[in-house]
């Protein structure tokens, strides 16, 4: 039996369940922005470059006292050159486990790579025969024209824009080195003179070059990795010209010759490579290339200290030049000075670089 409608219990109407939104979380947690470098920081990492870029011209500035304790033909010191300076950066990175930046990189970096080989043997064959069938001032008068192809071809290869106030500079160093070599005569008297003046002309070309590839090829590769490839292809294509060389005994004939050679490896080509390239990773290409005549400079006056040779008048006006070439190198403030101060990771990314030997 029905209870009466009054006994009943009322009725209450359920309330819908409260449907909370759902909380929607980032997908990553935010992260601290990235350091932002200021001009004063950016000014001393570009003022860091062109001090390593002086440095390297300065200690290559002493291979003339070097190569006057090694005897043989000059191709030989050049593969000896390329082979210590190429075991000792490979044994480095075997033993600090880096060998992966090289074996790691795809093929066709490892065939720009050899390219800079190949055009680095060129460079040089093409300097010593000028060396041969010319005079030493022609010859080096030309070859150091590579500084200024630089900086007329490097808007063209590294897309950096011209720079007119490099031009100064430029013309005071290359004047300071005319000042240097003038004295001793240009000779282009006959057919071979001439050859090798062209051929002299052909190695600056070949520098510049070499100078510019390098900056675009450090964007992903260590400063070692692309040693280690440019030297290895060096040694390979030299090798068979070293073979004929001591066949004629052309060859080194000394212990001190080998011990020479083996420190313009390590120290000339190795140690110095290392400090050019932490350099050219922070700053413009046009302005490391007239740091680059510090070598020259410097070679003259360590000859007149260590060699006896005379420091003349004309060396020194011509030395001060250079100098000031220098000093208004390192004055220059680019627009892109933000993005030329900093270096380039080995991922190819910008940033410090800092597991670099080169950096």
């Amino acid at each position: 039996m029905r209870a009466p409608i009054r006994d009943r219990a009322p009725v209450v109407p359920e309330r819908p369940p409260t449907v909370r939104p759902p909380v929607r979380y980032p997908r990553c947690m935010p992260t601290a922005p990235a350091p932002i470098q200021t001009d004063a920081s950016t000014r001393r990492d570009s003022l860091t470059g062109l001090l390593r870029i002086a440095a390297a011209g300065l200690i290559w500035g002493t291979i003339p006292l070097v190569l006057r304790a090694a005897d043989g033909a000059s191709v030989v010191k050049v593969f000896y050159r390329v082979l210590f300076g190429g075991i000792v950066l490979l044994g480095w990175m075997l033993l600090t486990g880096r060998l992966k930046e090289i074996t790691g990189l795809p093929r066709p970096k490892l065939i720009q790579l050899s390219i800079q080989g190949v055009l680095l043997t060129v460079n040089w064959v093409l300097f010593l025969t000028a060396l041969d069938l010319t005079n030493v001032a022609t010859a080096e008068l030309l070859g150091y024209m590579g500084p200024v192809f630089v900086a007329g071809l490097a808007p063209l290869v590294t897309g950096e824009a011209f720079d007119r106030r490099i031009v100064l500079p430029v013309a005071a160093a290359l004047g300071g080195i005319v000042v240097i070599l003038a004295p001793q005569g240009l000779a282009l008297h006959s057919p071979r003179q001439l050859l090798g003046a062209v051929l002299a002309a052909a190695s600056a070309l070949t520098y510049a070059a070499l100078l510019l590839r390098s900056k675009k090829l450090l964007q992903g590769v260590s400063g070692a990795a692309l040693m280690v490839v440019e030297y290895a292809t060096a040694s390979v294509i030299l090798l068979p010209f070293v073979i004929w060389m001591y066949a004629r005994g052309q060859g080194p004939t000394t212990l001190a010759s080998y011990g020479a050679l083996a420190t313009l490896g390590i120290v000339h080509t190795a140690v110095a490579g290392i400090i050019f390239l932490g350099g050219l990773r922070r700053v413009r290409t046009d302005h490391a290339a007239v740091l680059t005549y510090a070598e020259p400079a410097s070679a003259v006056v360590f000859a007149a200290i260590f060699l006896g040779e005379p420091l003349t008048t004309a060396t020194v006006i011509g030395g001060a030049m250079v100098v000031a070439g220098g000093a208004l190198v390192a004055r220059l403030e680019t627009a892109s000075s933000g993005q030329e101060a900093v270096g380039v990771t080995d991922s190819g990314e910008e940033g410090a670089g800092e597991d670099d030997p080169a950096d």
